[in-house]
């Protein structure tokens, strides 16, 4: 196990371990995407993260990116060679039925928006954009797309596009603060998870995401488990 680093407590490198342990990492890394690899699989990324805007679970959207991606569907450009008729029964098959007719029309509307603002691809705007707030607009004026959307693209960007820095989710902080990993540090802010997580020698976009998971699966009621280490959802198998 790693080493905690001086100004961390073990206990709180354990904990952050067996978080991303339980409840996973990144959810692009889920859906099969390295976005480290390159624009291919960022722009892979680009259409996962729209599935995942819609008020659906996580496994619902990262099911249906695979149908998706397994259909040859794999980048919004893919979705829009493809009819809305064909978009409607990929997404029915991924389990996204009550949303399908709506994210058809908007997978085909997106593809025709990124084509016209960015011909070289998506994926070619992002590493020459230096300004964050310049790129969070960008984002959030496509359609379809909202805070919540373009928050959960980037966080998942981060050290890839130089720009990719969102504030951190509310959510982050609130499972940061039930696991205790805050006291002692002051706000939990994103260099105190950075630290954490190298503390605990993990990426800390997955430590991120799996704070994220973690108020998901809470429904950010966390009323009734003990919290820090104790968590119940730390330990699934505990009675």
């Amino acid at each position: 196990m790693p080493v905690p680093q001086p100004g961390h407590r073990s206990s709180d490198s354990t904990v952050a371990l067996r978080l991303v342990a339980q409840l996973g990492g990144r959810f692009s890394t889920e859906a099969g995407i390295d976005v480290d690899a390159g624009a291919h699989d960022v722009e892979r990324w680009f259409l996962a993260a729209t599935l995942f805007g819609a008020r659906i679970s996580a496994a619902v959207a990262v099911r249906t990116y695979r149908v998706l991606d397994d259909a040859g569907v794999c980048t919004l450009a893919d979705a829009g060679r493809r009819t809305w008729d064909d978009l409607v029964v990929l997404l029915d098959r991924g389990g996204y039925a009550r949303y399908d007719f709506r994210t058809a029309r908007r997978l085909l509307d997106l593809s025709v928006a990124v084509t016209d603002r960015y011909p070289s691809g998506l994926a070619a705007f992002g590493p020459t954009c230096h300004d964050p707030r310049r790129l969070e607009r960008a984002l959030d004026a496509l359609p379809g797309w909202g805070p919540t959307t373009v928050t959960a693209f980037l966080r998942e960007l981060r050290g890839v596009w130089p720009a990719a820095r969102p504030h951190l989710d509310a959510k982050v902080g609130d499972a940061a603060r039930h696991l205790q990993l805050s006291r002692d540090q002051g706000p939990f802010v994103l260099g105190s998870l950075t630290e954490l997580a190298e503390s605990a020698g993990l990426d800390p976009r997955d430590l991120e995401a799996a704070l994220v998971r973690l108020s998901l699966a809470h429904r950010r009621t966390y009323g009734g488990c003990a919290g820090s280490g104790s968590c119940r959802l730390l330990h699934p198998t505990a009675p």
